[in-house]
């Protein structure tokens, strides 16, 4: 070691200018360094810097994100099922909202009429959804962190959370029709009839609301009002593709504090558990060096899906109200008269039907299910990202 140390000493200001000239012309490469995720400095003789912008990067990171998001959406599944037919208020379920016990009977009498398939119903549209959209999350996640805090002085956390409030985003944008069928799937309880994919693709597709009724015309103001209605009814789309963006408002809300609330408060903990006086029992011994492009120890499984229970537990609670108009907002078609309601029309509805308890309906097994589920995912992505080398 000190033999090899001498020589690059020998070299002096020759060395220094050079290597001080190579961080001047590669920014790329300092600037994605600084910004690997809790990223140190203490290896960087022993690995490259990590190039978040390279294709390898993006695609390996993707991948990585869809892959945990299908294992988490898989662990929960069934509860799922039962949670979107609380919120939405189907009528058979109703009764058996607000209690442990109603959760069990809801669950019992689904397999009863359905099978154990009947748990699962719509799970197949959720991993069509879940791939793309966790892998465009964790990959936005990764890329917009990487401009947003572009250094270690730059990490605070209302940078981590705007990162994953922005990622969530758009990662929500470019996947909500599958969310929609999925919820269609899941509400549907029909014991006589099963709809397929495609049936309900079909049904969203071709469902029109209610006209509005024209006042009557029994003074010039009035109809002035009502020729006004009809000309906005017709200029704003009310059937069609727009019908696959319902509740879609609401969604991106909600989305602003959950996915940035999730990732603030998994790296937070994350942070906190890798710190000197925890690291000897939270991390893996010798996992910042043992992969190719580490930049932090890994922690251990208890100690990574402590930190995704925590962050599932804080989004969640966060973002519950939202979520529950976001549902009645995307059934709106198949209850009531199918005329789509707006955000302060559904939460007028849902004040009038159950008060203040209405916007959290459900909660209980949100939390059932969210925390496993986030937990899952976040450990699934650290531990693929870890294999892949990234």
């Amino acid at each position: 070691m000190d033999q090899a140390a001498q020589p690059r000493s020998a070299r002096g200001p020759a060395s220094a200018t050079s290597s001080q000239t190579t961080a001047a012309t590669d920014p790329t490469t300092r600037v994605n360094d600084a910004s690997s995720t809790h990223g140190g400095a203490s290896d960087r003789g022993e690995h490259k810097a990590i190039d978040k912008r390279s294709a390898g990067y993006i695609a390996r990171s993707g991948v990585a994100g869809g892959l945990a998001g299908c294992a988490a959406k898989s662990v929960v599944a069934p509860l799922d099922r039962v949670k979107i037919l609380f919120q939405a208020s189907n009528p058979q379920f109703a009764k058996y909202s607000g209690s442990w016990f109603g959760l069990v009977a809801a669950v019992r009498e689904i397999k009863h009429h359905e099978g154990l398939r009947g748990l699962f119903k719509g799970h197949s549209a959720t991993l069509l959804r879940i791939f793309p959209y966790a892998g465009i999350k964790f990959l936005a996640y990764e890329q917009i962190r990487a401009v947003v805090i572009p250094s270690r002085d730059k990490e605070t956390a209302f940078r981590r959370l705007a990162s994953g409030s922005l990622a969530g985003t758009t990662s929500v944008f470019f996947t909500y029709p599958l969310e929609l069928i999925r919820v269609r799937l899941a509400f549907e309880t029909k014991r006589t009839s099963r709809s397929s994919l495609r049936d309900i693709v079909r049904q969203i597709y071709r469902e029109r609301p209610a006209q509005p009724k024209a006042p009557p015309a029994s003074s010039a103001t009035a109809g002035a009002a009502g020729h006004a209605s009809a000309v906005v009814h017709n200029a704003i789309p009310s059937y069609g593709l727009a019908n696959f963006y319902r509740g879609f408002v609401p969604t991106l809300l909600g989305m602003l504090p959950y996915a940035g609330v999730s990732f603030l408060t998994h790296d937070t903990v994350g942070d906190w558990l890798r710190s000197p006086s925890l690291a000897e029992h939270t991390t893996i011994p010798g996992s910042e060096t043992s992969r190719r492009g580490s930049r932090r120890p890994q922690l251990t499984a208890a100690a990574e899906l402590f930190s995704g229970a925590l962050a599932g537990l804080v989004s969640q609670t966060s973002s519950y109200p939202l979520e529950v108009m976001r549902r009645r907002m995307q059934v709106g078609g198949v209850v009531g008269d199918g005329r789509r309601l707006g955000i302060l029309e559904t939460a007028r509805t849902i004040w009038l039907e159950r008060g203040f308890r209405g916007f959290w309906v459900g909660l209980t097994i949100g939390y059932v299910k969210v925390i496993p589920m986030v937990a899952t995912g976040f450990f699934a992505y650290e531990r693929l990202k870890w294999a892949f080398g990234i």
